[in-house]
């Protein structure tokens, strides 16, 4: 169990930073990177250093068109990470969709378990509710990685989202897990045309109203270079922006790749914020 208390979620007056290590060959940001155990504990140090407040650790890439990897591989690439920092003064969070991968990242001392497949896995609920300490991210997401960017189609993307999310937080408290565990996701990418994004973000402020933490992940996707035209490894600028915005319209946590330069972001944000409102009309 890590040192940090995941009290922190909810009682943080300033929003949490998420870093990602992507122990993979074929993520679409950093694919190949931090493949070798060596090279991802050396960038989650890295993270550390620069102010994450919570270590994403994912070894299953969910990218657009990616394939699954056996439960045995993941457990292989995402386990000695995550045993690295189990008991280190930082949140630690594994990003996975299989049941005994989650049973063995809890056992190992994780603090969240973050699914972008919501805990939809046959068995995944059951692997989480027992254990009141840990965390758990539900995500929306149309369809699979395999598919999931192939045409999709919604009549109202706010509000089936909304509904998607509220009816997974029905299916986790119906098997007993406190609502205060719960955190959603809208899954920005996964699923979603650039319009589609674009409406999620600037009505992000409706998802507060289920009441739980909403975390945000816009770092380096494809509908920022979209807008700019910059390729993934240069979207560091539109990257830091898409977070703020999330910040200002509800979101608790960012799941970003460059932790500096959102960290001063925020920070920057956070002053502003502090400053009384001057109400008075000039004329």
């Amino acid at each position: 169990m890590a040192l940090c208390d995941t009290h922190l979620i909810h009682t943080s007056e300033e929003p949490l930073i998420m870093g990602v290590i992507n122990t993979t060959p074929d993520s679409f940001s950093d694919g190949g990177l931090y493949f070798s155990i060596n090279d991802a504990i050396g960038h989650a140090r890295k993270l550390i250093e620069e102010g994450a407040d919570i270590l994403d650790i994912g070894g299953e890439s969910t990218r657009p068109g990616s394939s699954p990897v056996s439960i045995d591989e993941e457990l292989r690439r995402v386990m000695p990470v995550i045993e690295a920092f189990a008991d280190e003064d930082i949140l630690v969070s594994v990003d996975t969709s299989k049941p005994e991968v989650m049973r063995r990242a809890i056992l190992a001392g994780v603090d969240i378990v973050n699914d972008v497949n919501a805990l939809r896995a046959p068995g995944a609920l059951e692997a989480v509710a027992a254990n009141d300490r840990v965390l758990l991210c539900l995500m929306h997401m149309q369809g699979s990685p395999a598919n999931m960017q192939i045409n999709p189609q919604y009549l109202n993307i706010v509000q089936e989202v909304y509904d998607f999310l509220r009816e997974r937080i029905q299916a986790a408290v119906a098997m007993g897990i406190s609502p205060h565990r719960l955190i959603i996701d809208p899954g920005f990418g996964f699923g979603k045309s650039l319009q589609h994004n674009l409406e999620l973000l600037a009505n992000l402020k409706e998802f507060t109203q289920l009441k739980v933490p909403i975390l945000a992940g816009l770092s380096r996707k494809s509908m920022l270079g979209e807008i700019t035209g910059n390729t993934v490894g240069q979207r560091i600028h539109e990257s830091v922006a898409a977070a703020q915005i999330a910040v200002v319209n509800g979101a608790k946590i960012v799941r970003v790749h460059d932790i500096k330069g959102t960290k001063d972001a925020l920070a920057v944000l956070a002053a502003v914020r502090k400053v009384r409102v001057n109400e008075r009309s000039f004329n």
